[in-house]
């Protein structure tokens, strides 16, 4: 029986890209040796003094409340809860469109089974210490001028590799989800190999 190993996802709730990857990864999880974990990093950290558009700015305001209650559920609950949570904040965010703010988080708290008052660490600097040691971890090894999804799986080699993406849509089932979990990590795991990428044609198809 061959061992199954531990795929380290980190994702930002705000990001459809990171959703859909993450649908696609729990789908993997079912047909190759593989357990996945989810951590969070922080598109609000990640463009912290960056020049950007008013609306952007605007969003990476609200960005903050979401990976504070992630990163406050995780310290309390652990990294199975923390997934779980990611779960019932994505599918109120971009399956339901919800508003971000402290509605939507309490109504993810309690979607499993949480303490809707956890909410209130979306207010507050506490976490945000932890916070930022979480998205470096994920961020050192691919670097800052990309964002999330971040992918740290062991290679072909059994060698940690680390990488941005990928960006897909919508996300595959079954078996074509193992098949590109193969090849995502054949290009990944090969020394030098940096970008494949195309123009994207279609927004995010959240089937």
């Amino acid at each position: 029986m061959t061992e199954r190993v531990a795929v380290d996802m980190w994702f930002d709730p705000l990001c459809p890209w990171a959703w859909i990857t993450s649908r696609w990864l729990l789908e993997v999880e079912q047909v190759r040796d593989v357990d996945i974990r989810f951590h969070v990093m922080s598109l609000s950290v990640l463009n912290e003094g960056r020049d950007l558009p008013e609306q952007y700015q605007d969003l990476m305001k609200k960005g903050w409340g979401p990976v504070r209650v992630c990163i406050a559920v995780e310290q309390a609950h652990g990294g199975e809860v923390l997934g779980k949570l990611y779960t019932a904040m994505g599918t109120r965010i971009h399956l339901g469109k919800e508003e971000l703010g402290r509605e939507m988080l309490a109504g993810a708290l309690t979607d499993v089974g949480l303490d809707p008052a956890l909410a209130d660490a979306a207010e507050s600097t506490e976490y945000d210490e932890a916070l930022r040691a979480s998205h470096e971890a994920g961020m050192r090894p691919v670097g800052t001028d990309v964002g999330t999804p971040v992918i740290h799986a062991p290679g072909p080699d059994g060698r940690q590799v680390a990488f941005f993406g990928p960006v897909i849509t919508p996300a595959p089932k079954g078996e074509a989800a193992g098949r590109l979990w193969d090849g995502v990590l054949l290009v990944a795991g090969t020394p030098g190999f940096y970008e494949l990428k195309r123009t994207r044609e279609v927004g995010p198809v959240f089937d």
